[in-house]
């Protein structure tokens, strides 16, 4: 419960901020860039390294690709009939192919599975942020160059290899093999635990709610695709792999959060459609709370 509140509370402080004018309009760029550069490589450290990997964890080491690639799919069909911008494109791709594992899907399912069945999620969410810092961030530095410069490979390299999260990833998966670098654990937990209301603050700091009108038809996409389609899509998948059990249950409930907020920020920092990016969170959210209870109950029996 007190997770449940955690996530209203922020969201509705950032609102709040925002209404109010008590912080300047652009208030929100420095909230992201402590969850950009400070809480998610944390994040990184800490759990990456605890992941025993195993044949029995292939749903969801699958999760996060099923997502994505359904996602791609999914936004081909919508651009070709809807002709959107690139900005809207890609903020439509990055909103819909990653979810929100980690700091709305870990309150979740300690609410719905209890505390102990999180660990099998971390495996989902930190292949999400390993997608989140290759793909998924190459497309969003691809999309907004086009912009203002031609695009080549190794400006692309150079920005992915400047970007602290994707480089606390590498070194998560490499240095633990050298050395032990659990001693930073307590630190790095106290880092981790800033995520969620940072960047939970900074979503309701950008919710401008008189705007869902003019987006309404990208969020209903966008809010369809990765509550309703997502889950069904890796249910599929469970029932065609035989997975059953609390490993196939989380599967698709994690595969069926809200999106992904530190992507909806990135893409929004690079000015992807931020209205819409914002947007899509903050409904996401709202509506997660009863499409995953509809998803827990239809997974009951697997």
């Amino acid at each position: 419960m007190v997770n449940f509140i955690l996530i209203f509370l922020c969201i509705a402080v950032g609102l709040t901020f925002s209404k109010l004018r008590i912080l300047p309009p652009d208030a929100h760029k420095s909230v992201n860039a402590w969850v950009l550069y400070v809480a998610l490589p944390a994040l990184s450290l800490r759990f990456v390294p605890e992941i025993v990997w195993n044949m029995h964890l292939l749903l969801p080491v699958l999760v996060p690709f099923i997502v994505w690639t359904g996602a791609w799919v999914f936004v081909q069909i919508y651009d070709r009939r809807k002709r959107l911008s690139s900005g809207s494109h890609t903020a439509l791709l990055i909103t819909c192919g990653l979810g929100n594992t980690a700091f709305i899907g870990f309150p979740m399912i300690s609410a719905f599975y209890g505390e102990s069945e999180i660990h099998h999620a971390i495996v989902i969410d930190q292949l999400t942020f390993i997608l989140f810092a290759t793909v998924a961030v190459v497309t969003i530095l691809r999309t907004s160059a086009e912009k203002s410069t031609t695009i080549s490979c190794l400006f692309v390299l150079k920005k992915v290899f400047r970007f602290p999260p994707f480089l606390a990833c590498l070194v998560a998966l490499i240095l633990p093999n050298f050395v032990d670098i659990s001693v930073a654990n307590p630190l790095l937990d106290k880092l981790v635990a800033t995520m969620s209301p940072m960047a939970l603050f900074s979503i309701g700091l950008q919710l401008r709610l008189k705007a869902i009108k003019q987006e309404w038809r990208l969020i209903s996409a966008g809010v369809m695709y990765k509550l309703i389609i997502a889950p069904a899509l890796v249910l599929i998948c469970a029932l065609l792999l035989h997975s059953t059990g609390i490993l196939a249950k989380i599967s698709v409930f994690e595969a069926g959060m809200s999106s992904h907020i530190t992507a909806s920020l990135l893409a929004s920092q690079y000015g992807l459609n931020p209205r819409y990016c914002s947007l899509v969170v903050g409904v996401g959210i709202v509506l997660s709370f009863i499409t995953t209870t509809a998803w827990y109950f239809i997974t009951s029996e697997l």
